[in-house]
Formats: C-alpha cells, sequence, structure tokens
C-alpha cells in the first residue's frame, strides 16, 4: 500500500491564532510537513528500511517524533511525572524505547501518521488553550538534564520544534538514500 501526501492532511487550526503561539504552531506546522512529506508515495515496507548506517528509517522516525511530543505535551500538563526518570530506566526499558524508532510487525505507515496527526492536533490545542506559556516544570531526571533545570511551556514547544526539525532532517537524508527523492531543491 502506498500512501500518499494527500492521505496526511494538514491539522487544521480552527479559530486562526495569532502571536506568539500562532509564530509557535506556525513553526511547529511547518517542521510536521518536512517529516510527513519524506514519506509521500511509500508502501510500509520503504517507510521501514533502514538506507544508512544507522538504525534509524522513516516509519521510525515519526513514530519517535510522535512519542517525544505527546510525552512532552504531557509533561507541560503534568511536569516530570508524565516522562520516566531516564536514571532509574533497566535494559528493558531501553529496548522498548528502541522500538519507537523503527517500523514493527504490523504497523502501518498509514497508522503511524494518523497517530502522528491525532498528537498534533492535541499539542496544538494544548498551545491554543494553555492559560499561560511561562509556566514552568522541573525537567525529568535524565543523563542529560541539568539538575534542578525547569521549562516553561514555550521551552518545551520550542524544543519540541527543534527535535522535529532536527529528524525532518535526518528524514530527508533517508528517504534521499532510498530513492533519490528529496523534499527540497
Amino acid at each position: 500500500m502506498t500512501v500518499n501526501e494527500a492521505a496526511t492532511p494538514e491539522p487544521a487550526h480552527e479559530p486562526a491564532v495569532t502571536g506568539e503561539r500562532g509564530d509557535l504552531l506556525e513553526a511547529l506546522a511547518k517542521q510536521r510537513h518536512f517529516l510527513r512529506f519524506t514519506t509521500r508515495d511509500l508502501t510500509d515496507e520503504e517507510a521501514g528500511r533502514r538506507t544508512t548506517a544507522s538504525q534509524l528509517c522513516l516509519g521510525g522516525l515519526i513514530k519517535h517524533v510522535t512519542a517525544v511530543e505527546r510525552s512532552w505535551a504531557r509533561f507541560v500538563l503534568d511536569g516530570p511525572s508524565a516522562m520516566p526518570d531516564f536514571t532509574a530506566m533497566t535494559d528493558a526499558d531501553w529496548a522498548r524505547r528502541a522500538d519507537q524508532f523503527r517500523m514493527l510487525p504490523g504497523e502501518t505507515l498509514t497508522g503511524v501518521l494518523a497517530d502522528y496527526a491525532e498528537v498534533a492536533r492535541r499539542t496544538d490545542e494544548l498551545v491554543v488553550t494553555l492559560p499561560d506559556l511561562d509556566a514552568a516544570q522541573p525537567l525529568p531526571k535524565a543523563p542529560w538534564s541539568e539538575p534542578g533545570a525547569r521549562w516553561s511551556a514555550r521551552r518545551v514547544l520550542m524544543h519540541v520544534i527543534a527535535e522535529t526539525a532536527q529528524h525532518a532532517g535526518h528524514a530527508d537524508i533517508i528517504r534521499e538514500s532510498l530513492d533519490g527523492a528529496k523534499s527540497m531543491g
């Protein structure tokens, strides 16, 4: 089965959001588009194929970005309890986390994209309805987190935008290695 760009509609932003929230939503929507665009016209098998030395595939990248966005949105609402304590994760926990970087048996690109669209819709709704972008939470325990650091909802959204953009770049390389297709140029 081939998934076309038309089959993965962009989330609608109603009513129109302006100002800072509109800018954040527009930046995130643009990066989401570039990530999804790398999967145009691919089969499930192609979306799960590794084309570089890394373990990454296009479907897995979208699964990962979906999980990251979902976790950070929960963090904005519920604080560090919404995320794992990365300093206490077992080998089994890390193995389960690694599964979000690949297409597993029974997963389809259509399903992965639909899950991403639903998470995007919920994040967009959060951005529109959150009372205060300055509301901050302590970061979860992780080797890469500064002890005692707090992130505002705004900082979390900027992180999600940056992570989505970074993975859209990875996806572009993977897609070009797969069949020569490029997002730009």
